[in-house]
């Protein structure tokens, strides 16, 4: 997901995205530690992913 795509989520949106991503890293994080290698890639992207938002977030709080 593009920085540009997480400045036009509104403030509740990038909320339930963050709680989404959060989710979706567990259950990841969870078939690694099974064996399961397959979700690496996407488990990194999603990473990457999740500190974009946060960011965007925290650049938001500031300008406030």
């Amino acid at each position: 997901m593009k920085a540009e795509e997480l400045r036009n989520l509104d403030g509740a949106e990038a909320r339930a995205k963050e709680a989404e991503m959060r989710e979706q890293m567990f259950r990841l994080r969870f078939q690694l530690a099974m064996g399961q290698t397959d979700g690496l890639r996407k488990y990194r992207a999603l990473k990457k992913d999740l500190a974009r938002l946060l960011t965007v977030q925290r650049e938001r709080e500031q300008a406030s």
